[in-house]
């Protein structure tokens, strides 16, 4: 059995209770570091931030490529960013099981989405952070409650093959299990974030979550015709 109580920070300001963990996006020599640098327990209220009006980093067009993957969409089928060639692309970190942050930045991707021309809409690619909710009934449940529509890709496989994308995409994901009565519960905390990637594959800009969807709509745009 697993529960999402926990979320990253989508910058230094984000918090969720009962445990926060704080994501410092650092720019150096042209790489990314998403740090994991605290953990504490806090207020029991969710401390408001301000959504991004642009992505907290940017890059130009062929300056960085983005990492492959092999993983399995929900239907069992493989799913690489091969498969997208020619098309823009999100990456995005997502725990299925998930009921606070996740799914409301899931439905402001969707949102981008809807307001793009649908030969411009990208391929949203949802990285599953928790090997306990990659079950095919909870991600098809999740395209339904959540209405993620049919640009959105799950992404799933074995551990090891995920922990190596959560890595090369420096994604901190912490579980912070709790037995009771005998019932394990797994907390997943992860870095809320979505990269836009360019039709070559390319990375261009990273958002933090909160964003809106205007600007990851706008972002797309901009990538797509670059």
């Amino acid at each position: 059995m697993s529960a999402h109580d926990g979320a990253v920070a989508g910058g230094a300001s984000r918090f969720l209770r009962p445990r926060y963990l704080v994501v410092v996006v650092a720019v150096a020599g042209g790489a990314l570091a998403a740090v994991l640098i605290a953990q504490s327990r806090s207020s029991p209220s969710i401390q408001s931030a301000p959504a991004a009006t642009e992505p907290q980093v940017t890059w130009a067009a062929g300056a960085r490529s983005a990492p492959a993957f092999s993983l399995t969409d929900q239907t069992g089928a493989p799913i690489s960013l091969a498969r997208f060639k020619g098309r823009p692309v999100i990456v995005t970190f997502i725990d299925p099981l998930c009921r606070n942050l996740c799914p409301l930045e899931a439905k402001i991707l969707v949102r981008a989405q809807a307001k793009l021309p649908e030969s411009q809409r990208a391929a949203i690619v949802a990285v599953s952070v928790n090997q306990w909710g990659n079950a095919r009934r909870y991600l098809v449940q999740d395209l339904t409650k959540w209405g993620l529509g049919p640009t959105w890709h799950w992404a799933v496989g074995p551990t090891p093959a995920l922990r190596r994308v959560w890595r090369d995409y420096q994604i901190a994901v912490e579980d912070a299990p709790k037995t009771i009565a005998g019932v394990t519960v797994h907390n997943i905390a992860h870095t809320e974030a979505a990269y836009v990637l360019d039709r070559d594959g390319n990375e261009r800009a990273l958002f933090l979550y909160p964003f809106t969807a205007a600007e990851v709509a706008t972002t797309v745009t901009r990538v797509a015709g670059a």
